[in-house]
């Protein structure tokens, strides 16, 4: 064979061998990696990619046995483990195929997802020039935040028009140095589970400021819906905007080079810019189906602000977005708790009705209350402690059953007219109410001609006696109904009442989508 045909062989099997060496490595998703916390006494999801029909043989720390699988003709693999009890023995996972991967300091424990917008996003420490304030006393915060069996994992932010197969992130121990950016809400939570049961935590921190629910949910429960079909009608009104614009800059572009040939002035132009975020579906796609493998206690949301406009849409909207993941994440109806907004001077007390009537649509579900943790001037309040506090009480009761903790604030129930007065009854109000001051503030009441007029509010045991002169025939009541109410009813364990209304009336034109 003359040289250069042998040369030029040699190069072929060189460049075949090299690409086949590359196809031929196990890899693993960003989940599955060094410092990742395992869901305890569960079924777990080992996954990744390999070449096709590539054998694989998975070495587990906690036992002897090994686990054989075999790659599908796409270079597919999954396998399904058995997790035993909460261990903070820091263990190993080797994976040997053509290439061997070994994933140290495994740790067994409690998982949650964390998710939402700017709210959930927000994070411990300070970030200089940017609305990330940092929480109350966030220096302290920082400081003592050495818990190295808290594990903190944030998604990258990402928006996808297709269903993405990974994310980009890693598993931190929590310290100092890894808790200044990650989420606050999250953090306090998983603090608060850590101490109270003694095991190690996981914490996944999917989030991204400024984020529709329609943006977390699938593209195939929203076109199965007709009322969600507007807010895809209004994506793509919004794309074929975006692209004239794009589509008129070009066209600017050609013409000012051609003017500048000829030696004419130089105009300014601006590119226009495209929020990735604002769409329907992305962030569903690359934030959050890439962890849906990853097998997981619970979740907890804080989200609603940037729906307000559309409350009415959200009652429903809301329900369909977490079906949708617990559809996906095949694990039944998994915990699934949220923020009921805080009070906000751009808000409308239609968006924290809607999440309260959520409580009653959304099975295995709780909402904390917020009403007295918001800032009239601030959307992103700093007293995140409170928030993961009150969230961690749902979790605490509902999910790790502390039987005699009482997790709530006053929910109301049902009303009962008496002549002139009107007695609201409530849910989580078995201890009694209290009220902080001298009187109830922030309860209305109205007749028929849907005219409310501040009521007189007395507590009577574990309701609320509602009444006012000028409205002789009651017929509905209101209580913390306002963007910024300054409500001061509680229980006895210092857990504020949900904002809420008996009627229906129309009274607000909602905007349109």
């Amino acid at each position: 064979m003359p040289m250069i045909y042998l040369k030029k062989f040699l190069l072929f099997l060189l460049i075949f061998s090299a690409k086949f060496s590359l196809t031929a490595q196990v890899k693993l998703p960003a989940l599955v990696s060094d410092n990742m916390v395992l869901q305890q006494n569960a079924k777990v999801n080992l996954w990744g990619w390999a070449s096709p029909n590539e054998k694989i043989n998975i070495q587990l720390g906690w036992s002897d046995a090994v686990i054989e699988t075999t790659a599908n003709t796409d270079g597919n693999w999954k396998v399904t483990v058995d997790i035993p009890n909460a261990s903070e023995k820091g263990y190993t996972i080797t994976i040997n195929a053509n290439n061997k991967i070994v994933l140290n300091n495994i740790l067994i424990g409690e998982v949650w997802i964390c998710s939402g917008q700017s709210n959930m996003y927000f994070p411990v420490g300070k970030e200089e020039g940017t609305w990330k304030t940092g929480v109350k006393n966030y220096q302290e915060e920082v400081k003592n935040a050495s818990f190295p069996n808290i594990r903190l994992f944030t998604v990258l932010t990402n928006a996808s028009p297709k269903p993405l197969d990974d994310v980009i992130g890693s598993w931190k121990q929590c310290s100092p140095e890894s808790i200044n950016t990650f989420s606050a809400v999250a953090y306090f939570f998983g603090r608060e589970l850590y101490q109270k049961l003694n095991v190690p935590i996981g914490l996944i921190s999917t989030s991204w400021g400024g984020t529709k629910a329609e943006a977390w949910t699938s593209q195939n429960v929203l076109e199965k819906d007709i009322s969600f079909l507007p807010i895809l009608q209004q994506d793509a009104k919004n794309e074929k905007l975006y692209q004239e614009k794009l589509e008129a800059y070009y066209l600017a572009s050609i013409n000012q080079q051609i003017a500048s040939a000829a030696n004419a002035p130089k105009l300014e132009l601006k590119k226009p810019k495209k929020e990735a975020n604002k769409t329907s579906y992305v962030l569903y796609n690359a934030m959050l189906y890439p962890l849906i493998n990853y097998t997981m206690k619970g979740v907890i949301w804080y989200q609603g602000e940037s729906n307000s406009g559309q409350a009415n849409l959200y009652r429903t909207l809301f329900p369909a977005m977490v079906k949708n993941w617990r559809d996906d994440w095949k694990q039944g109806d998994f915990p699934f708790y949220y923020v009921q907004i805080t009070p906000h001077k751009g808000q409308t007390p239609d968006i924290r009705e809607a999440q309260l009537f959520s409580l009653k649509t959304i099975p295995n579900s709780g909402m904390a209350v917020t009403t007295d943790v918001g800032d009239a001037n601030n959307i992103h309040p700093i007293d995140k402690q409170t928030v993961g506090h009150r969230l961690a009480l749902w979790a605490r009761a509902k999910t790790y059953n502390e039987n005699k903790l009482v997790y709530s604030g006053p929910i109301y129930n049902n009303m009962k007219i008496k002549k002139q007065k009107v007695q609201l009854f409530f849910d989580y109000a078995d201890s009694g109410l209290k009220k902080e001051g001298e009187r109830l503030k922030e309860f209305e009441i109205a007749g028929e001609d849907q005219v409310f007029y501040p009521a007189d509010a007395k507590i009577d045991g574990k309701t609320i006696i509602v009444s006012s002169l000028k409205v002789k025939n009651p017929a509905a009541v209101r209580f913390a109904w306002k963007a910024v109410p300054e409500p001061n009813l509680f229980n006895n364990e210092n857990l504020p009442a949900s904002p809420f209304r008996t009627d229906d009336w129309v009274d607000k034109v909602e905007k349109k989508l």
